[in-house]
């Protein structure tokens, strides 16, 4: 009896130990225990609702440990981040971060009150598991992150981060992201594609750029990133990444030059030395291959997730650890090494050279492991310099600006497009910015400015970040290895008030008592006006972006919409972005939409701009357009072109395009409704009898013809549009139909098309041109349609794209050329000036009874040059009787001749790459007082 009841007890240890999940150290479960595997482990990788099951484990067994649900994704997702520290520092989480807040809000605090606070707070870390979903090592590290700081309690290292160190863990920083990747890689597990890419990107509209939407904030993950920032006011933020240059392991701070010219000293030294902690806590652990970012990554562009916030005196930074095919192991040969590499020599900013073998995904965990933990161990170490400093950054900014200019900028409403400047600002001012506005009218530096006008006072804490984004950029003459200047990693230049079409003035003198006294501080709460605002209160700039849950941007609202004139018909002008979603709304009611064509220029001349006509939707409707849409427009009567709603696609290729996923989010927020059409929807043709304009967003000419591979993706997802698809293209074009290119898909049409066009800087050396993404000036003949609301002298988003000329045989129409003279660059850096002199950037090519539309600019770009969006929307109403009686302005462009350069010219020319921008006199600022 005693043998079977051992048994049976026995039985029941067993039956418990499988129907228990195991736990490791202290109670803590691993993620064994939850999930079934170990994060890291071959051919495994951890989903998001994987992630967070194990999270809640961890949160229900540790009393160091707190789950908070931040926000949303885009595909609905709830969205949790983890903190962790000790028990008592999470008893007293508010009173942390008050002390974070007043630290790194200065005003009013002394030297000695910061040093005591600095003594009696704890430090705030922002650690991630990165934003890009396909470098899976930044997410499925963070699990054995949180566990080791939740079961060591026998080390004095973790002891101490405990109890210095309030860590804020986002184990995923891109939610929907992680899951869509883990899918994919599990149902390709075992195959011939089980490293293969995705056939969409990993976010809903614009995968990788998910990292360079950092002060825009235009979708969802980058506004929820930056309101609990904001909130949290973390004094370090390190965000994980997995693409080093190969064969090193991890890329780690100090950056590549340049940096950007606005942040704070001390954010930089700060970020410098963390780096030489991390190679260091590295080579402890014996992970060789741990190289400095001495080329390649430089911080020049403030669009990046981590870097945004350096502007804000928080050292942000970020590494690049080794990829690997997902979760899927590779062998590495010495004889793969790029030369020097090879000879395995070890270098200054790389000291213990891999010498290859296996790379795993476990690998790559442990090694973002060290890295995290360096930073924490960091942060405790230094606890007190490191929340001084964060004080001290923002002392030293408002001292900067009270004693230097610019002093402040003003943002009058009276605008091209009102809206525009709510826009901006709003922006602004989510990101912690104070915004104050004019109580009455007020002069300074000659210029009177009415009551409403927006001011940006400089001297606070933030100021940088402002700067950074209002500035000129001149890309600094760095001299590479090969004896050549350095070109940009990222975009060169991106001066708000130019991509935004806002005028901007800076004030070069200190604001006056008397200027101060009629400035009150947006908040959220009502205005004290001598003249009445009107109402709009609570005006949405754009539907579904959201900013409205920020009452110091929701305090931001344009003047009140009107209408001049009387009339049924309500006439409003391209040059407000909001017109088209009037149009839109017009449409959906029932109503009618007439174009009204400009005047043509003469004498080689731009013309004027048209008009849209809305009517047939009743007195109240539109009244509630311009209200609701805040527009600056006319009644009149009903007259014009006829615009029958268009049917708009929009070509997505399999593997996704982030351009792509811009301009649907655009359209979409806009009130269009394209439709995505594929490769087969293509080749299946008969496309006139379902669209009226198709686009074609940033693609290069091969991935629209061949796409994907043959045997590198499943066969669903191989090849492009073909042969077949080309003359469906063509046939929907010469049959009426309306084509537009964006960029470098120009070049399909004018090759696959035939059509008599070059790419006049085609065959030219990168060392002779090079235009990586910066804002030039055209000049828009704005008496065509599809440039209708432009001004004559636009600033405009270039890059990487093709420039115009003509040849025998052309029909159609110049909508926008460069000047013959002198460099058109406005912001940033621009090689070969000479290569634009006098050439086309934007063409009408008449194909058939349809249109081709080549644009060699992004006026969509990241969704930031609102100056430029009425390009794209004007392009796809482009259809119908509106297209066929399309002409510009006679002779507005001839090809330009080739010229010899004489010296005086060279040195303008030279000149004009070295210092770009419009600046004026008395301060002007981008967007000047012109």
């Amino acid at each position: 009896m005693r043998n079977l009841l051992g048994r049976s007890f026995l039985i029941v240890l067993a039956l418990l130990a499988i129907a228990m999940p195991s736990l490791g150290q202290q109670g803590i479960p691993t993620t064994e225990s939850i999930l079934g595997r170990a994060v890291g482990s071959d051919f495994y990788l951890a989903s998001y609702d994987e992630s967070l099951r194990y999270f809640q484990a961890l949160d229900a067994a540790s009393d160091k440990l707190e789950l908070i649900k931040i926000g949303q994704t885009s595909l609905g997702l709830d969205w949790y981040i983890a903190i962790i520290s000790s028990p008592e520092n999470l008893a007293n989480l508010d009173h942390y971060r008050e002390i974070a807040m007043r630290l790194a809000h200065p005003e009013g605090l002394t030297d000695a009150e910061a040093r005591q606070l600095a003594v009696e707070g704890k430090a705030i870390a922002h650690v991630d598991g990165g934003l890009h979903s396909t470098e899976v090592a930044g997410h499925q590290h963070t699990p054995l992150l949180a566990y080791t700081l939740l079961t060591g309690d026998d080390d004095p290292e973790i002891q101490a981060i405990l109890d210095n160190v309030i860590t804020m863990l986002w184990f995923s920083l891109n939610p929907d992201g992680q899951n869509m990747i883990s899918e994919w890689y599990n149902s390709n597990l075992g195959t011939p594609f089980e490293m293969s890419r995705t056939p969409e990107l990993y976010q809903k509209y614009i995968g990788h750029d998910n990292n360079r939407d950092g002060y825009m904030i235009n979708q969802i993950e980058s506004r929820v990133v930056t309101r609990v920032v904001r909130d949290w006011e973390p004094q370090l933020l390190y965000n994980h990444h997995q693409t080093s240059p190969f064969p090193t392991r991890i890329w780690i701070p100090p950056f590549a030059e340049p940096i950007a010219p606005h942040v704070h000293p001390l954010m930089w030294r700060t970020v410098n030395l963390m780096g030489m902690s991390m190679a260091q806590a590295l080579e402890e652990r014996g992970q060789p291959g741990a190289m400095h970012m001495g080329t390649g990554f430089d911080d020049w562009y403030p669009g990046f997730l981590d870097h945004a916030h350096s502007f804000h005196n928080v050292a942000s930074f970020l590494t690049e650890t080794a990829g690997v095919g997902y979760a899927t192991p590779r062998f590495y040969s010495v004889r793969e090494f790029p030369s020097p590499r090879n000879q395995l020599r070890p270098e200054s900013l790389y000291a213990s050279p891999w010498q290859g073998g296996w790379w795993r995904l476990r690998d790559a965990v442990e090694y973002c492991h060290t890295a995290s933990m360096s930073v924490l161990d960091f942060a405790a170490k230094y606890k007190y310099d490191v929340l001084y400093n964060r004080y001290q950054a923002g002392r030293d900014v408002i001292d900067q600006f009270t004693q230097d200019p610019p002093y402040a900028y003003f943002i009058p409403q009276d605008q091209r497009d009102p809206v525009a400047a709510v826009e901006m600002l709003r922006r602004l001012a989510f990101n912690g910015i104070e915004v104050h506005q004019l109580t009455k009218e007020a002069t300074h530096e000659g210029i009177t400015y009415p009551a409403g006008t927006w001011v940006i006072p400089m001297d606070q804490p933030f100021a940088n970040f402002t700067l950074q984004l209002f500035d000129v950029q001149e890309y600094p003459e760095i001299l590479g290895a090969g004896g050549e200047i350095d070109t940009p990693y990222d975009v060169s230049g991106w001066t708000l008030p130019y991509q935004m079409d806002v005028r901007v003035i800076e004030a070069a003198t200190p604001l006056t008592d008397a200027v101060r006294g009629t400035m009150q501080k947006l908040e959220g709460g009502e205005v004290a006006w001598d003249a009445d605002p009107g109402e709009g209160a609570e005006f949405d700039s754009v539907p579904g972006i959201g900013f409205d849950s920020n009452p110091l941007a929701a305090a931001i609202v344009p003047p009140t919409g009107s209408a001049s004139g009387s009339g049924s018909a309500l006439i409003v002008d391209a040059a407000q972005n909001n017109s088209f979603r009037a149009i839109q709304k017009a449409w959906a009611s029932g109503g009618t939409v007439q174009y009204r064509p400009g005047t043509a220029g003469a004498d080689g001349e731009p013309g004027t701009s048209g008009k849209y006509v809305i009517s047939g939707v009743g007195a109240d409707a539109i009244q509630t357009m311009v209200s609701d849409l805040a527009l600056q427009a006319e009644r009149g009567s009903a007259s014009g072109t006829r615009i029958s709603r268009p049917r708009v696609a929009l070509y997505r290729p399999w593997g996704g395009n982030i351009d792509e996923g811009w301009t649907r989010w655009l359209l979409e927020i806009y009130g269009f409704e394209p439709v995505t059409i594929r490769n087969f929807d293509v080749a299946a043709g008969d496309l006139d009898s379902r669209f009226d304009v198709i686009i074609f967003a940033d693609y290069g000419a091969n991935t629209i013809l061949n796409g994907n591979q043959k045997g590198s993706v499943p066969p669903r997802y191989a090849g492009g549009i073909g042969r077949m698809g080309v003359r469906h293209l063509e046939d929907f074009v010469s049959g009426g139909g309306t084509l537009v290119c964006i960029n470098n898909s120009s070049m399909f049409a004018v090759e696959q098309f035939n059509l008599p066009v070059e790419n006049a800087i085609e065959g030219v050396s990168r060392s002779d041109y090079f235009l990586g993404g910066a804002i030039l000036e055209m000049i828009v003949d704005p008496s065509h349609p599809v440039m209708t609301g432009m001004p004559e002298r636009a600033k405009v988003v270039v890059g990487r794209g093709p420039v115009f000329t003509t040849k025998e045989g052309f029909e159609g129409t110049v909508l926008a050329k460069y000047a013959e003279h002198g460099s058109p660059l406005l912001s940033g850096f621009l090689r070969g000036e000479e290569y634009l002199q006098g050439y086309a950037s934007a063409l009408d090519v008449e194909l058939g009874e349809g249109h081709v539309i080549l644009l060699g600019a992004r006026p969509q770009w990241r969704a930031q040059p609102f100056g430029n969006f009425r390009i794209l929307f004007n392009a796809a109403l482009f259809h119908g009787d509106v297209a066929a009686n399309a002409a510009g302005s006679p002779d507005f462009w001839t090809p330009p001749e080739p010229k010899e350069e004489d010296e005086d010219e060279e040195q303008s020319s030279e000149q004009n790459r070295r210092r770009p921008g419009l600046g004026g006199p008395g301060g002007m600022g981008p967007g000047g007082a012109h």
